[in-house]
């Protein structure tokens, strides 16, 4: 199976190559994680507000749930918009604030000193009850674990998944669903039952494997400025065009044209 966008098929990347991209932005383009961070979480604030939000989150009850890498990171730059954008937000964090790796520590700053709540302790799943706000939440972000699963979810992590899974609120998860594998597709136990999730830069292989459609729900693709040059050489060797010309977010597909039979 292959993934389409309107425009056509692109091509995917396994979880070993997304590391490849990343080192590559980095050292020898020098686009620095925290630049790739902001894009990720502007383009999931984006899609958040116009997929699940009505086009206007103010007043909007929304939870965060974010882990301590990049993948946190992004779910942290989207909570900062968010909140600047109106909504209600509230920060469940799957560790202890001082585990956060450093550029990912950095954005919990920033909502540490706005007030944002829930950006002071790790989450206590238990204490979350059906919200967080005090009323039905309109949306959970799931920013708990990226490219870099190597297992089961577990201890905090895990407790939130499950939470999650048994909230009635729609989920969006960052680039893959919390649980799932991006090479294999293997859906670990717990693993996120998203909504819809929007992958960053190119689809990972693992979002097609059987039985994970429902775990990922709408799949979404977000520019977070890879030049397309940098796909085309070695060890990469793929052939990427101008996948975000015409908006930074693209609605893809598996196995068929999106609006196709």
């Amino acid at each position: 199976m292959a993934f389409t966008t309107a425009d056509g098929e692109i091509a995917s990347v396994d979880t070993a190559q997304m590391v490849e991209v990343d080192r590559a932005m980095i050292e020898d383009y020098h686009i620095e994680l925290i630049q790739m961070m902001e894009n990720a979480g502007r383009n999931l604030a984006h899609l958040a507000r116009t997929r699940f939000l009505g086009g206007d989150p103010r007043g909007k009850p929304v939870l965060v749930m974010a882990g301590r890498g990049g993948n946190g990171g992004g779910a942290l730059v989207a909570a900062r918009r968010l909140n600047n954008w109106g909504a209600r937000v509230t920060v469940a964090l799957g560790q202890p604030p001082e585990a956060m790796t450093p550029i990912p520590g950095h954005q919990l700053d920033i909502l540490q000193r706005m007030g944002v709540p829930g950006t002071s302790v790790a989450a206590d799943p238990h204490s979350l009850g059906p919200s967080s706000n005090g009323d039905r939440l309109s949306l959970i972000l799931d920013g708990l674990i990226g490219y870099s699963l190597k297992g089961p979810p577990a201890g905090l992590i895990g407790g939130l998944v499950r939470w999650a899974n048994e909230s009635t609120a729609p989920v969006l998860s960052l680039d893959a669903p919390s649980g799932i594998d991006t090479t294999t597709g293997t859906v670990f136990d717990p693993a996120i039952r998203a909504a819809a999730t929007m992958t960053l830069a190119l689809p990972k292989e693992g979002l097609k494997a059987p039985g994970v459609a429902t775990h990922v729900g709408e799949l979404y693709l977000a520019d977070i400025s890879v030049p397309p040059g940098l796909y085309a050489k070695p060890p990469l060797g793929l052939e990427v065009g101008a996948l975000f010309a015409r908006e930074d977010v693209v609605r893809i597909c598996v196995g068929h044209m999106p609006g196709g039979d």
